[in-house]
């Protein structure tokens, strides 16, 4: 090779294991070292151009353009999907309060049925209780008219005629 000769590394994974850099840390040199864009001369100073220079440097404030572009894209997006959450969570509180409205207004309505069955089975209870009573009192009292009578039965019919003159009378 002649002095001022590159040697081009665009495919150059024998050459980077020969001298003991890795593939990321060969990339990392060319990102860090516009002027070479993958070529290294073999002898000598390296040759500077200013169109390669004034080229990478264009292409580096575009490259940051387009990560500071997706950052404030991405910062939108977030701060899009954070307000799209707030709401959700507002909705899903407004919704809860007013399943528990409901269900205050349910419990109120099932306590004041429950109150009036209560008391309609108070009444139920007390009424089956006085007619129990009732009807004890009204077996006693004819168990007393059928123990008088059985007594008194013979003597009740001595006195009356049949009134047709019959032999069984």
């Amino acid at each position: 090779m002649i002095p001022g000769d590159h040697l081009n590394l665009g495919n150059s994974a024998g050459f980077i294991e020969n001298i003991g850099v890795s593939q990321v840390q060969w990339q990392a040199f060319h990102l860090e070292i516009p002027m070479y864009q993958n070529q290294i001369p073999l002898s000598g100073m390296p040759e500077f151009n200013n169109t390669t220079s004034t080229t990478s440097d264009e292409a580096e404030e575009q490259q940051l353009g387009v990560i500071d572009e997706r950052r404030k894209r991405r910062m939108i997006s977030n701060r899009e999907s954070a307000r799209r959450s707030r709401v959700r969570k507002q909705r899903h509180l407004h919704e809860l309060w007013s399943q528990v409205l409901r269900l205050r207004t349910q419990n109120h309505y099932l306590l004041d049925k429950l109150n009036h069955v209560s008391e309609s089975h108070d009444r139920a209870v007390q009424e089956n209780a006085r007619l129990k009573e009732e009807v004890s009192n009204l077996r006693k009292a004819l168990m007393d008219v059928q123990i008088g009578n059985t007594h008194s039965m013979p003597n009740d019919f001595e006195g009356i005629s049949c009134g047709n003159n019959s032999p069984h009378c």
